[in-house]
């Protein structure tokens, strides 16, 4: 399956994901077509297409596309969580500096999520923590459960909690 997307204005390159899986990487020469094919699609699959910059700026370390979904039809469409709509997960915390799996600098924020469940690019609010921002991974985050960012002792003191979460 081959899935063709237009320019993001300063782009040099492009790495699309599905379900936070690395599925292909573009480098932004001025060709005509900017496409990448997934050799290994799956049924209801999350794609997320991350524009870089090579300047250097804040912007270089990724802009998320919106979220799409390989549909039953065979094709890739736009796909978002309803506003509004809650969910129970469970919410871990974690500390660690630098970039994230899609490529954006770890901060308050910038959440770990399942892609399977919450696409990369989705914005939403943790009960007790604030907005958060599904831009990482992590190797354990399966399932409904979101891995919030904390500054240092902050996440060693969060624990496991069970919060609701708002899609917004």
């Amino acid at each position: 399956m081959t899935i063709t997307f237009s320019r993001v204005t300063g782009a040099a390159a492009y790495r699309v994901w599905r379900n936070s899986q690395s599925v292909g990487w573009v480098d932004d020469w001025g060709q005509a077509t900017l496409s990448v094919t997934d050799t290994a699609p799956c049924r209801n699959a999350h794609y997320t297409i991350a524009a870089l910059r090579s300047d250097g700026s804040d912007a270089s370390t990724g802009a998320l596309s919106q979220p799409y979904i390989l549909a039953d039809s065979g094709a890739v469409q736009p796909y978002a969580l309803t506003p509004g709509t809650q969910f129970q997960y469970e919410i871990t915390s974690y500390n660690d500096a630098g970039q994230t799996a899609s490529g954006i600098n770890t901060a308050l924020g910038i959440c770990a999520v399942d892609t399977r469940y919450i696409p990369w690019g989705t914005r939403f609010k943790v009960d007790g923590y604030g907005y958060c921002y599904a831009a990482d991974i992590g190797t354990w985050i399966q399932g409904q459960i979101v891995d919030v960012w904390l500054p240092g002792a902050e996440a060693d003191a969060w624990g496991v909690q069970k919060r609701t979460i708002t899609i917004q």
